[in-house]
């Protein structure tokens, strides 16, 4: 662990920390309404290239605040790298967990829709034949079936 800081460095250091995650997320804000065309009337980021851009800006915003809150005021920057890595690597298997039960609560929703629709459609019966009685394939006549 790093050497004891004094109650007005660790308080300069918070400060500092605030400040930076208010930056951060001011940002943020101004990014999200700019690309919902909140800004500037006209200008949407809904899809294409433009979207994924704004998305990968506040994938990375979000991130580095996390890693700034966890490093510094979890204070795992001055921890060793055993105990580091015990915390994040179980905190990356979340990750991935949660988006794993997406996908799968989103194939489950594909699934219930597809029932859905197969429910509410409706068949038309085929119109009955005559019963006992076959066509033969390329004729008109009707034949009698053949008694074993």
């Amino acid at each position: 662990m790093a050497g004891h800081q004094t109650y007005e460095e660790q308080k300069a250091l918070v400060f500092r920390g605030l400040m930076i995650l208010g930056i951060i997320t001011v940002v943020e804000v101004l990014i999200a309404l700019f690309a919902k065309g909140h800004l500037v009337p006209g200008i949407k980021f809904n899809e294409g290239f433009g979207h994924y851009v704004y998305m990968l800006f506040m994938i990375g915003f979000s991130l580095y605040k996390a890693y700034f809150i966890v490093f510094y005021f979890m204070h795992m920057a001055y921890e060793v790298r055993g105990l580091v890595m015990s915390v994040l690597l179980p905190t990356l298997l979340l990750v991935w967990a949660i988006i794993a039960f997406f996908q799968e609560g989103n194939s489950w929703g594909e699934r219930r829709e597809q029932l859905r629709r197969k429910n509410e459609e409706v068949v038309r019966p085929l119109p009955s034949r005559p019963q006992g009685f076959y066509r033969l394939p390329n004729s008109t006549s009707l034949r009698l079936p053949v008694a074993g």
